[in-house]
């Protein structure tokens, strides 16, 4: 890349932070509306004089293939700090995939059997694909729902859209 490129590269990439950080100026303060959720988790955690804290995920979603779900989860700090960590590398690793992370969008958009999926392009081959499936379900992403199909357990929904948010920078 020669120098005028380069510069050119750096005038854009400046202009993207500065528009961030003029969006990020102007955005309101947050009020304790905004935070409903903590606020309540707060107020359940002082309920049981927990001084560590806790968190909570929470969702309400209705999916392109319209179906419903709602679910929440909430744990004590101090109980997520003294567990093994290892014992989430397993799971955490089947997403690691870009792959694996585009089956689990498709089959949460309707394409549920492996002949659909294999009519995405990107997706590789149907042994490639069930190679990804595999590593999926046994992960616990996944289930077979019989005749074929493939789901993402309703359990599991919500987590994994929270996961998938909380990846973004």
């Amino acid at each position: 890349m020669d120098l005028a490129e380069r510069l050119a590269d750096v005038e854009r990439r400046l202009a993207v932070l500065e528009r961030a950080d003029s969006a990020a100026r102007s955005a309101p303060e947050p009020t304790d509306s905004d935070f409903w959720a903590l606020e309540g988790l707060k107020a359940k955690l002082a309920e049981g004089e927990v001084a560590a804290g806790g968190v909570l995920f929470t969702g309400a979603v209705r999916l392109p293939t319209n179906e419903r779900y709602e679910w929440q989860y909430g744990q004590v700090a101090e109980t997520l700090l003294d567990e093994d960590w290892s014992d989430a590398a397993e799971s955490l690793a089947a997403l690691g995939q870009p792959v694996r992370m585009r089956l689990l969008r498709e089959i949460l958009r309707g394409c549920r059997t492996v002949a659909d999926l294999a009519a995405v392009e990107g997706v590789g081959t149907t042994g490639q694909i069930y190679h990804h499936l595999r590593q999926l379900t046994a992960a616990g992403w996944l289930r077979t729902g019989g005749r074929g199909r493939y789901e993402v357990p309703p359990g599991r929904v919500i987590p994994l859209l929270v996961v998938l948010a909380a990846a973004r920078p």
